[in-house]
């Protein structure tokens, strides 16, 4: 005989957890997670940036979930005692040429209601990080880092004083519709299964939203009445900057202006909560059937190095070591051009897709998105 509960969440990284948290004040949930613990996956493996908003166009989810999750998280962390540092972001221009571009995205991300932004000459720039090459900069006050496990941990014991159960080392391998909602089939760590029976199902899966979709027979290619929900996976590598005079005299998240496209950032530096300085991410499109490798490598030191020289021209190949390794789950692949956050709501069934940068920022907010969307 199946289990049932109100609401059923695959997936236990940040978004999973923040949605089961705002969700159980008034349900029964259960979060199923086929890892052993939570955020195993893109919620451990990101920079642990508190972002701004100020990159997507305005009538994206990304924008509004953003910019309203992070002052949510700034709240969050103060009442759970999450670390969190509002350390600042600097968006750089490193040629005169590339003044407008930047005005334009400084106009533009005041438009769509980023708070706490400046523009600034070079000397103002000199003035906070004296050892960059910039003639020109962005100031965004309300970037900042957070302790990405710490955040976690206080969502699920939100939950869990809320009567919320998490199953770790649970694995859905099958999931219907039925007239009462969803079953779901569920394996143990021992190999045995059990089934569990929910009226809303949530799909925060990640990297495996799509294969969760499937199994509900959704074409993930879309058609008249279902989004695309294909997803591509895309690895990102980080650097470390080890030499620690070099990694001492930089102050705030460092940015170089987009060139490309609003998602393509290139390779800047951030800052943890710990006060580590690395570099990164990169970007690398992967085959469907890859396999998820977290293991660091060297094979791009030099890339690395070369692409923040325009910037930080000090910085030798011997200062980084390589840093941690990251998936991102996009809704697009290397032919196509960037993509909103998809959050779609049939008949009970949620689906979270595509929920990359600036998924942490956004968490809260998208948990209080997807309660709106499941109000009768």
């Amino acid at each position: 005989m199946a289990e049932r509960t109100d609401i059923a969440i695959i997936g236990a990284g940040v978004v999973g957890l923040a949605i089961a948290a705002e969700l159980s004040r008034t349900s029964r949930v259960v979060i199923i997670e086929r890892h052993e613990s939570y955020g195993r996956e893109t919620s451990s493996h990101n920079s642990g940036v508190v972002h701004a908003g100020i990159y997507y166009p305005p009538d994206w989810l990304k924008t509004s979930l953003c910019i309203e999750g992070n002052a949510l998280l700034y709240g969050w962390a103060e009442k759970a005692s999450v670390r969190v540092a509002r350390v600042g972001k600097l968006i750089i221009a490193t040629e005169v040429s590339e003044t407008p571009a930047l005005e334009r995205l400084f106009a533009e991300a005041q438009a769509n209601g980023v708070p706490d932004l400046r523009l600034l000459t070079r000397v103002e720039v000199q003035q906070l990080e004296p050892s960059i090459r910039a003639v020109a900069a962005i100031y965004s006050g309300s970037s900042g880092v957070i302790d990405q496990m710490q955040l976690m941990r206080s969502l699920l014991s939100a939950a869990e004083a809320n009567d919320a159960f998490a199953a770790f080392k649970h694995t859905v391998s099958a999931v219907e519709r039925n007239a009462d909602g969803f079953e779901l089939t569920i394996v143990d760590p021992a190999g045995q299964t059990s089934r569990l029976e929910a009226p809303v199902l949530i799909n925060s899966a990640g990297l495996a939203a799509d294969r969760v979709a499937a199994m509900l027979d959704y074409p993930l290619d879309g058609d008249e009445a279902v989004p695309w929900l294909r997803q591509s996976i895309n690895k990102g590598r980080y650097y470390d900057i080890v030499n620690p005079a070099k990694a001492r005299q930089l102050r705030h998240l460092i940015y170089p202006l987009p060139h490309t496209s609003r998602s393509g950032l290139g390779v800047h530096v951030t800052l943890d909560i710990d006060g580590g300085v690395h570099l990164g991410p990169d970007t690398e499109w992967l085959a469907a059937d890859a396999p998820l490798d977290y293991r660091a490598d060297d094979s791009r030191r030099d890339q690395f190095v070369e692409a923040v020289k325009t910037y930080l021209p000090w910085l030798a190949a011997d200062d980084v070591l390589p840093g941690h390794v990251g998936y991102r789950p996009k809704l697009h692949d290397a032919a196509g051009g960037p993509a909103d956050f998809l959050i779609w709501h049939d008949r009970r069934y949620v689906h979270l897709g595509g929920i990359e940068s600036p998924g942490m920022t956004a968490s809260l907010a998208i948990a209080r998105h997807v309660a709106r969307l499941l109000r009768p």
